[in-house]
């Protein structure tokens, strides 16, 4: 609260040792790891990536039965998912996987 309320700035450590972010970079590494996080995204399995993004947005307004039916729901959709059979194969076959977003 206090943080909210004097409005003072927050070094990126403090912040990331307090949870507020994932991770912290060099200035200079940035543009970098901005780039290899959107390629790991793009390439992705992003039927599984838009379903749980779907989740973290309905959260707001579901109780927690909704919220747990809703996630059920979106399991099995994501398991019947050609993406989800690629990662399980690429898995087992001890390979990257190779996502085509159905």
């Amino acid at each position: 609260v206090e943080l909210s309320l004097l409005g003072e700035r927050l070094p990126a450590e403090k912040a990331l040792e307090w949870g507020l972010v994932n991770r912290v970079v060099d200035d200079a590494a940035l543009a970098e790891e901005t780039k290899k996080l959107a390629h790991d995204l793009a390439n992705g399995p992003t039927v599984a990536l838009s379903l749980i993004r779907r989740l973290y947005w309905e959260s707001e307004n579901n109780s927690f039965e909704e919220q747990l039916d809703l996630e059920q729901q979106f399991q099995r959709v994501a398991g019947r998912s050609e993406d989800f059979k690629e990662g399980v194969g690429a898995f087992l076959e001890k390979r990257p996987a190779k996502f085509k977003g159905r």
